[in-house]
């Protein structure tokens, strides 16, 4: 009879359970998280498992991989988002749960997460480097500008904070306290900035836009650096069935939950993939700076609600129509922008 595994994932230690096709337990097991004992573990079951399922959590990696090059070819990633347990139930534990998600590939309902390429993870995971590089930069702009404000009572832009030099510290404060302090971000700045740069320059080399997304850089707003962000993060458009799951997963997408015209709830916020959400905040940024159209859209809709709502509504637009670009392979066009 066939059967099925599913595992239960945690920093230290996996719970393994199998069942079999009548959906009956047949196997359950708590392991450390060594990959050669779990191996060990499902290798009495290994030629009637029909797949394996894993909770996507933040330390997946190396255990699918692992188990994809010890010979399983059907190891699933299960979206703990999307995953809906019994309604009614008091108590779950990581037995129940690691059955749980068994039981649903058993039955074809199991809702999966994307295991991305394993070739291409590390050229993502620097590009993510950067993208948590330069928020430690601007938090560190942002507390020099502060400083500034405090003390001289007025404020420089940040790229006049980036050009600042030691020099230029010692004669802005005259303090010796206040010098050390403001030194301390000017140093990290310059830090941070050296190795934004040489991660930008590591990924230039490393990868190249493919030909689906090459037409990305035609759209208003987005660069070299933010077309390979979002194609690094996209990987197959085609696991998007419709432009709404692909603004869904990139956050441009109200999570409130209304019933006549009032607001009852809302939902996850944070579903999706919040890097692709920063990437199309940013591309908004600069759009609206140098494109006419998208400045008024912009503006109209600051005037009806407030500016994040704003900048999220120029986030969908782009979101909307970078999907069909790199779905169809067309270039950018305005018009298509507005016809909605």
């Amino acid at each position: 009879m066939a059967l099925y595994a599913g595992m239960d994932l945690h920093s230290r230690n996996t719970l393994v359970g199998v069942i079999n096709g009548s959906f009956q337990r047949v196997f359950e097991k708590r392991v450390p998280n060594d990959l050669s004992l779990i191996v060990d573990t499902l290798e009495p079951f290994a030629s009637r498992l029909k797949g394996i399922v894993i909770e996507s959590t933040y330390n997946w990696y190396w255990l699918v991989d692992g188990l994809m090059d010890a010979g399983y070819s059907n190891v699933r990633l299960a979206n703990p988002s999307a995953v809906k347990q019994y309604e009614g139930l008091k108590h779950t534990d990581d037995r129940h749960d690691a059955f749980w998600l068994a039981h649903l590939f058993a039955l074809g309902i199991l809702p999966e997460g994307y295991i991305y390429p394993k070739e291409d993870r590390p050229v993502r995971d620097l590009l993510r480097k950067r993208s948590f590089l330069v928020k430690h930069r601007t938090a560190h702009i942002l507390s020099l500008q502060s400083m500034l404000e405090r003390e001289k009572g007025y404020k420089l832009r940040g790229n006049e904070i980036k050009r600042l030099k030691t020099e230029d510290i010692a004669r802005i404060f005259s303090q010796e306290h206040l010098v050390m302090s403001a030194q301390a971000n000017r140093a990290s700045i310059e830090f941070l900035r050296h190795h934004i740069k040489r991660i930008e320059k590591a990924v230039r080399n490393r990868v190249k836009l493919h030909r689906s997304f090459e037409y990305l850089m035609t759209v208003p707003g987005i660069g070299d650096i933010l077309a390979l962000t979002i194609m690094l993060e996209v990987g197959d458009i085609a696991r998007f069935a419709r432009v709404g799951n692909f603004a869904s997963y990139a956050r441009c997408v109200s999570s409130q939950k209304l019933s006549d015209g009032k607001k009852k709830g809302q939902g996850n916020r944070k579903n999706g993939n919040r890097y692709l959400a920063w990437a199309f905040v940013e591309a908004s940024h600069h759009a609206r700076r140098y494109n006419e159209r998208l400045r008024s859209y912009y503006q109209r809709k600051c005037a009806k609600r407030n500016q994040a709502v704003a900048t999220k509504a120029v986030c969908n637009k782009l979101a909307r129509a970078c999907y069909y670009i790199i779905r169809d392979q067309v270039p950018f066009r305005e018009e298509a922008l507005f016809c909605s």
